[in-house]
């Protein structure tokens, strides 16, 4: 099987399909940052629905930084560890502190002109381009809940079949209209997987996110 999508805007349509809006009542649109952003944005375009983003950053191994260990949101408000590997608390310790600060970081770059929407009893519908792991996916869920949210919808394009079947202990609800037992890597499944920049998703959240301050 080859690519499902042919960029990520064609996936958040696909995804829109799949999802029932009547059921999502006021419900905020919060991409994960990078890539799940530019989902986001057309499935809150399509859906008529406010667009938000996160900064949630992977915890990486002190010796092999691209393997994730888990992942955190800005603030601590969410961390989820998948493994320690054998690593010793203060190693640990680390590990987390600086994804944490990385998620810092890309949180006021995001954030500088547009604040975060309140997500306090309303449904939060997080959307990432595709579930690996779900490490990250599971410190967003996290997050949301300690951002007062009542409900937390997940929604991808394309998922591992595992993964997608374990966030449904943590989420309300999970919709993925593709689940894959043979995923690879998430790019597998779209021809156009460019990077996104800190700028376009600015640029997003200008079109579709809350208004921005002066100054």
């Amino acid at each position: 099987m080859g690519a499902l999508f042919r960029d990520r805007a064609a996936a958040g349509r696909a995804l829109a399909q799949a999802l029932a809006p009547p059921e999502l009542g006021d419900a905020v649109v919060v991409g994960l940052a990078r890539g799940g952003v530019a989902v986001a944005a057309e499935l809150a375009r399509v859906l008529s629905l406010p667009l938000d983003a996160l900064a949630v950053r992977k915890i990486g191994h002190p010796r092999q930084p691209e393997y994730g260990l888990g992942a955190v949101t800005p603030g601590h408000r969410g961390v989820y560890l998948r493994s320690d590997e054998g690593l010793g608390e203060e190693a640990l310790s680390r590990a987390i502190e600086q994804a944490s600060q990385d998620a810092e970081s890309l949180d006021r770059r995001l954030h500088e002109r547009h604040p975060p929407l309140s997500l306090r009893g309303k449904t939060a519908l997080l959307v990432d381009d595709g579930l690996a792991t779900g490490a990250t996916m599971i410190a967003a869920i996290r997050w949301a809940r300690a951002q007062g949210a009542s409900r937390v919808i997940v929604g991808v394009p394309v998922a591992a079949a595992q993964s997608a079947q374990a966030l449904r202990s943590e989420a309300d609800d999970v919709v993925c209209p593709h689940e894959q037992w043979r995923f690879g890597a998430v790019g597998f499944w779209y021809d156009d997987f460019d990077q996104l920049t800190d700028e376009d998703v600015v640029a997003l959240l200008d079109e579709l996110g809350a208004p921005a301050t002066a100054g």
